[in-house]
């Protein structure tokens, strides 16, 4: 039996929240983008599977996002919320502007990421640990919601999360993926195990 899920990463934060680290931080999204990008809203409206569950987290920029796709097409649906999708927590340094991340790390910061994915922010979490939480998170998903579609609105770092558990691939490994904006990423599990079929998919005009 395989039970689909179709992760979306939240619709762009506001200017001023994408200059510094927001990690949990429930920040806004950006208005103008929201009306701009209309369009991509009613691809992904038609791309979405019907019926399907769906699934958001605590931050609001997931919900938003979810609804702003109700309001391009696709029928309202009831918003579940898992915790365990978050973000990654930057503890102590959430709301340090990017240029004054502490110059002393305990590993070289990665080429398309902050920090390495092993480093862990003083009372925050590796990508290591992410991986962990969204891997158990998307394992229990899988066998409760076994042969259904499932739609997961989320966060950049909880969908690399997702990609590396299916992939059984590291931290390190997993920031290489670019997941942008609106993208759409596809997951499989089956009894034989996991699948992904696509990744960072853009939605069209």
């Amino acid at each position: 039996m395989e039970t689909s899920f179709w992760l979306i990463r939240h619709a762009l934060v506001a200017e001023n929240a994408r200059a510094y680290l927001y990690g949990v931080m429930d920040v806004p999204l950006c208005e103008t983008t929201l009306l701009e990008q209309a369009p991509m809203y009613r691809s992904l409206a038609r791309r979405l599977p019907r019926p399907a569950e769906w699934i958001v987290t605590p931050l609001s920029r997931t919900r938003r996002t979810a609804e702003a796709i109700f309001a391009h097409g696709y029928p309202q649906q009831r918003l579940a919320i898992e915790p365990a999708l978050i973000e990654q927590s930057l503890g102590d340094w959430h709301g340090l502007p990017h240029a004054e991340l502490p110059p002393k790390l305990a590993h070289p910061k990665h080429a398309f990421w902050p920090l390495a994915g092993d480093e862990k922010p003083p009372n925050g979490e590796s990508i290591v640990e992410v991986i962990g939480r969204v891997g158990a998170a998307m394992e229990r998903l899988a066998e409760t919601h076994a042969g259904r579609d499932v739609v997961i609105v989320s966060h950049g770092g909880a969908i690399r999360g997702a990609l590396a558990h299916a992939l059984d691939i590291g931290a390190d490994n997993a920031l290489h993926l670019s997941i942008q904006n609106l993208s759409l990423t596809r997951l499989e599990k089956s009894d034989d195990g996991w699948r992904v079929l696509c990744v960072n998919e853009l939605p069209g005009y």
